[in-house]
């Protein structure tokens, strides 16, 4: 009776072997289904209600243009006038109120949607509506983010945006691009 035993012994272990190998993976989204907005993590309700950056601004950084909050972090290697100082902190307080204020509209928009769903309420025109109004305040955010980023490039000279774009890690000066000689944008 022993051979018995063991041979389905055998058979029971080697089936909890094949169940765990064809079980579904987790989804990557495992764990996020706890969330207040299931969109949006809580660094990312902070970033978009404080105005942060959060990698909104990247056209403009990775093509040659600072933004003010890494400009004050690199304030002493960029040897920052107190003129430049100032009008860098300003720009920042700027940029951060104009963001926050679509930001927390975003987060309300995100929530209101996330409900929609959650409690089966959504239908086709109330996700467009939904959708729109996220897009347009998306659109706010990103765009008081980029027009900082044109904003600083002005503050700064050519030599500390080049020498910028090399602290950050971007390589060579040539990143930076060329500044009209009287400051302003053309």
């Amino acid at each position: 009776m022993r051979p018995i035993t063991t041979v389905i012994s055998l058979v029971f272990i080697l089936s909890l072997g094949t169940a765990t190998v064809y079980a579904a993976p987790l989804s990557a989204y495992a764990g996020q289904q706890q969330r207040e907005i299931k969109a949006l993590s809580p660094q990312d309700v902070d970033g978009y209600v404080n105005g942060k950056g959060m990698g909104l601004a990247r056209a403009a950084e990775l093509n040659g243009y600072a933004g003010p909050a890494h400009v004050l972090e690199l304030g002493a290697a960029l040897a920052l006038t107190a003129e430049q100082t100032a009008r860098t902190q300003a720009l920042l307080a700027s940029m951060e109120h104009a963001a926050a204020l679509p930001g927390k509209a975003l987060v309300a928009a995100e929530r209101k949607l996330d409900q929609l769903f959650a409690t089966q309420a959504i239908t086709p025109d109330l996700l467009a509506a939904a959708l729109n109004e996220i897009a347009g305040l998306q659109a706010q955010v990103r765009g008081a983010h980029l027009q900082a980023h044109i904003a600083q490039f002005a503050i700064l000279s050519p030599e500390q945006n080049a020498r910028y774009a090399q602290l950050r890690g971007y390589g060579a000066a040539a990143l930076a691009p060329s500044q009209p000689s009287d400051g302003h944008m053309h």
